[in-house]
């Protein structure tokens, strides 16, 4: 009996309190007891907050689009992230400025487009004199590039600077632009303008090293020659420079390491080449999967170094050596090294097959056993080059090749001075005087003949 009346006793039950409520609804109590059953006005707040912020995010989204006209010949900083997209009202052009953001200081990112620059098929126009902060203007045919990138802020007093700076919400991450257009010859010239952080440049980046006296001729003149040609960029953590001057050392009695000198190595040719295209190493894309454990995409040699492994230059997984899994970037270059990669491009031909016995009866090097297998054939053709070959002009007369031991920076300048075989060639300086002509260079037709050490 008692179950059958729980129904009766709810609907009484709930009738009363609505009676009740109804009752007091503009007395305190009633008021009380609405509000404690009413939302929470901060959950509506947070609401709208969240609405807000999606449409913010979604807003950011949609403008961090990367436009469809972007050259892919433009170098991309691999750890920036695209902030803003705007057109630019230049008329008979097509171009668009775009701000990029990043983790990483301005002097790595200043030194990761220095590269770029040198080692592509850029004119540079401007470029900054400044190790932290500055201007690039550069060229490619039609396209004109300007590459904004600010100096790290030190004060707040200091006087503003036209280049984007650092976020206000977080002073460590880097703001930096790239406008591009695509326009006549007639709008590069007049970017010669720049602010006080770029310098005009007329060929390349040409270096004035301070202390050369410590170098013997032909050393001497080699090195400025490719100084004079933006080959032989130092990297500025390792690199003594003299704060009064724009003079920096050189070290040449440094030992160099193996991504300096696959840096170098892929300059060298590229600049002494700049004419023949098909004789030029094409710098490997960002999107490139690394052929080496500890040169990842974010290294600032990876074009270099993936480059030559990807030509087949260099023994990596690429020319089906398992065992060459690293390259050991900070490692010292040794001699059979210097050989190894150069060679191939002094021939631009298969290499000839070798042994030891052949390397023993050529270059009759007492210590022949001790050169890696992989280097044998690389010296045996060099021998086949005569006066021009690469151990005769950096190291002279020697019975004794001591592969292993470490090459000096002033070596391999030496070795990068020159490219060819069997009298045809080009050198540092024929690429120098070919800049300096306004005719097109025939110095191909009339190669230089190297010089070697005098002991």
């Amino acid at each position: 009996m008692l179950l059958d009346k729980r129904p009766i006793v709810l609907i009484s039950f709930t009738a009363y309190l609505l009676s009740l409520l109804t009752s007091c609804a503009n007395s305190p109590t009633g008021k009380a007891l609405q509000d404690s059953l009413a939302a929470d006005p901060k959950l509506k707040n947070s609401e709208t907050v969240f609405s807000n912020s999606q449409q913010t995010n979604s807003q950011n989204q949609e403008s961090a689009q990367l436009p469809e006209d972007f050259p892919t010949e433009i170098p991309r900083y691999p750890d920036a992230q695209l902030q803003t997209v705007e057109s630019l009202l230049v008329p008979n052009t097509q171009g668009q400025r775009t701000t990029w953001s990043s983790s990483d200081p301005s002097t790595k990112i200043l030194d990761f487009y220095r590269r770029q620059f040198e080692l592509g098929s850029w004119e540079r126009i401007s470029q900054p004199n400044e190790e932290t902060g500055g201007t690039f203007v550069v060229r490619q045919n039609d396209l004109q590039v300007t590459i904004s990138i600010p100096a790290p802020t030190i004060s707040s007093t200091e006087t503003p600077s036209p280049l984007p700076t650092a976020t206000d919400t977080n002073p460590n991450i880097t703001q930096f632009e790239i406008q591009y257009i695509r326009n006549s010859v007639e709008t590069a010239e007049s970017s010669n303008k720049q602010q006080d952080t770029t310098q005009p440049v007329s060929s390349e980046r040409s270096q004035n090293f301070s202390d050369l006296d410590q170098v013997s001729q032909p050393f001497r003149q080699q090195i400025e020659n490719l100084a004079a040609l933006g080959v032989l960029i130092l990297n500025s953590s390792s690199t003594k420079t003299n704060s009064d001057t724009t003079q920096t050392q050189f070290e040449p009695n440094k030992t160099i390491t193996r991504q300096d000198y696959a840096r170098w190595l892929v300059s060298a040719n590229n600049l002494i080449y700049a004419n023949n295209p098909g004789k030029q190493i094409r710098l490997a894309s960002d999107a490139s999967q690394p052929a080496f454990t500890d040169v990842p995409r974010t290294h600032p040699d990876f074009q270099s170094i993936q480059a030559l492994a990807e030509a087949g230059l260099i023994p990596s997984s690429l020319t089906g050596d398992t065992t060459a899994i690293q390259f050991r970037p900070d490692a010292p270059l040794t001699r059979e090294n210097l050989v190894s990669w150069k060679v191939p491009l002094d021939t631009r031909q298969a290499l000839p097959s070798a042994s030891i016995d052949a390397v023993k009866q050529t270059w009759g090097f007492q210590d022949v056993s001790k050169i890696d297998p992989k280097a044998l054939r690389a010296i045996l053709a060099d021998f086949q080059n005569g006066e021009q070959a690469n151990i005769r002009r950096v190291f002279g007369y020697t019975t004794l090749f001591q592969p292993k031991k470490p090459v000096t920076r002033a070596e391999a300048a030496a070795a990068l001075w020159y490219f060819g075989s069997q009298g045809e060639g080009l050198s540092a300086q024929d690429a120098l005087s070919s800049k300096s002509q306004t005719t097109p260079s025939t110095s191909e037709s009339a190669p230089s003949t190297p010089s070697s050490p005098q002991l």
